[in-house]
């Protein structure tokens, strides 16, 4: 009888879970805090480092002289600038993990960080063109660390605390660009901010970008201190099964009790994670179409998303007359901040119920269309900065701000559609190769792209110098209309 009891309520258990199987979640193990924390340590001076010039790079481009006076050229050369640091990046980070593997994580980590401190502090002497171009190439070269750095919390964590420890590195990245763009905004110039102290000092009229830079070193100095002495070694990894869930688009009134494992960027961002046994796999078993769709979708959204990141310092710094804001670097890097701290925190507390709510493919869709409000807001800022209209200027940033937030959990969304689309786990690592591959070339192409199209709109006085605007909002229609051959669920 008590077999037939049991049998009874595990059939009534199906039928009330209409034939979507849930497994409940493990009882997670208690998170390593202090190696957890020193690894999100590290990953602060990598995205501060990377982040600290937006605020500056294009008035540093015009003080060298390459632009010949014409401020209008600024956004093909800043472009460059922004372009080669992912794509040295992209050759290097899986070089980068496959040397961890053989030497361990923490002599990587150690190199890292302290060749990102080489690389930023001369950035700050760089007062040539070429120098410029040099240490930011140095830069992308040693910023290899993020794969490393998600290799080592794998091997840290099991499957029952990884979602929760993976779950702070958005935050550890959303505060290292904050601290980037304040940094960068509010001490580039020192001597002319503060004539009657740091004023005081010749080497910082010669280098009026040092001071920033010598701030971003320190930290990445500290994070090398604590790395060096309080970081352990992992000799083996933790290996468990994955769990398999299944999350449908579903009505508002429909809630998805579980979420599925959501990896996030430093997983997409990490090829080196499975680095063993997928280069034991047969690379070409990934390009099937159910893996290529989501692929090709994060790949156009590296792209799309950093076309806006470049657009932001470049449009806010130009004069008003030319059809920028007129900003000074101060001014961008405290609206860039606050900006990236308010999305970090958003972002992880605000996505998972949206994707509970929504399911991921509404989601992914709703969010993504938010960039045509982020494009489509630069010359109506424009138009009111020209007319001396401020408050209506700085109202429609803050709705620009909000839609850029509300258009970044597309990030989420896609990187969870590409972990579900590895066939099996051993495909996985091959599966986010493959994505971080098109990532990198895309984030890569869009600054020298977007750049370009500024300065030439400007130069050519194309649909009144905004067709770079018009023709980002079309490439967005694109990629929502190719978001159709999303899957609707994901399992």
């Amino acid at each position: 009888m008590d077999e037939i009891r049991s049998a009874s309520q595990t059939f009534e258990d199906k039928q009330s879970g209409e034939g979507e199987l849930i497994e409940a979640a493990p009882v997670p193990t208690p998170l390593p805090k202090t190696q957890l924390a020193i690894l999100l340590l590290v990953q602060m001076p990598e995205q501060l480092t990377a982040s600290v010039i937006y605020p500056f790079v294009n008035q540093l481009v015009r003080s060298t002289g390459i632009t010949g006076g014409d401020e209008r050229k600024t956004g093909y050369y800043a472009g460059l600038i922004e372009s080669l640091y992912y794509a040295v990046e992209a050759v290097t980070i899986l070089q980068w993990g496959r040397v961890s593997d053989h030497i361990g994580r923490k002599p990587v980590i150690l190199v890292g960080l302290f060749g990102v401190t080489l690389s930023i502090v001369s950035f700050g002497f760089s007062n040539r063109f070429w120098m410029i171009i040099l240490s930011r190439c140095a830069q992308g070269a040693l910023n290899g660390n993020i794969g490393v750095v998600k290799c080592n919390m794998t091997e840290i964590t099991d499957s029952s605390n990884a979602p929760q420890a993976f779950a702070w590195l958005p935050l550890a990245w959303s505060t290292g660009y904050t601290l980037g763009f304040l940094v960068g905004g509010i001490l580039s110039d020192p001597a002319a901010k503060w004539p009657n102290t740091i004023g005081r000092y010749p080497l910082f009229h010669q280098y009026p970008y040092f001071f920033p830079c010598i701030v971003a070193a320190s930290v990445s100095i500290f994070s090398w201190l604590i790395t060096l002495l309080f970081l352990k070694e992992v000799q083996s990894n933790n290996k468990s099964d994955m769990r398999a869930t299944t999350v449908h688009d579903k009505p508002a009134g429909d809630q998805v009790g579980v979420l599925p494992r959501m990896p996030d960027e430093a997983e997409i961002a990490s090829p080196v994670s499975s680095s063993l046994e997928s280069g034991r796999t047969d690379f070409r078993s990934v390009l099937i179409p159910a893996i290529l769709i989501p692929v090709l979708h994060y790949g156009l959204l590296c792209f799309v998303d950093q076309c806006m990141l470049v657009l932001m310092p470049l449009m806010y710094s130009t004069s008003r007359p030319l059809g920028g804001l007129g900003f000074s670097s101060n001014t961008i890097g405290l609206v860039m901040s606050a900006w990236s701290m308010l999305n970090g925190t958003i972002q992880v507390y605000a996505f998972p119920r949206l994707l509970r709510q929504f399911g991921p493919k509404r989601l992914y869709i709703t969010s993504f269309a938010f960039y045509l409000i982020t494009f489509s807001t630069y010359p109506l800022m424009n138009y009111m900065a020209k007319r001396n209209m401020e408050a209506g200027m700085w109202l429609i940033l803050c709705v620009q701000l909000v839609a850029y937030i509300v258009a970044y959990i597309t990030y989420s969304c896609i990187i969870l559609y590409v972990n579900n689309a590895a066939p099996s786990k051993d495909l996985l690592g091959a599966t986010n190769g493959l994505a971080q591959t098109l990532g990198s070339v895309m984030r890569a192409v869009g600054p020298t792209a977007v750049s370009s199209l500024f300065a030439l709109s400007l130069e050519k006085n194309l649909v009144g110098g905004t067709a770079v605007y018009w023709i980002m909002c079309t490439i967005v229609i694109f990629v929502l209309g190719l978001s159709t051959y999303l899957p609707k669920s994901l399992t």
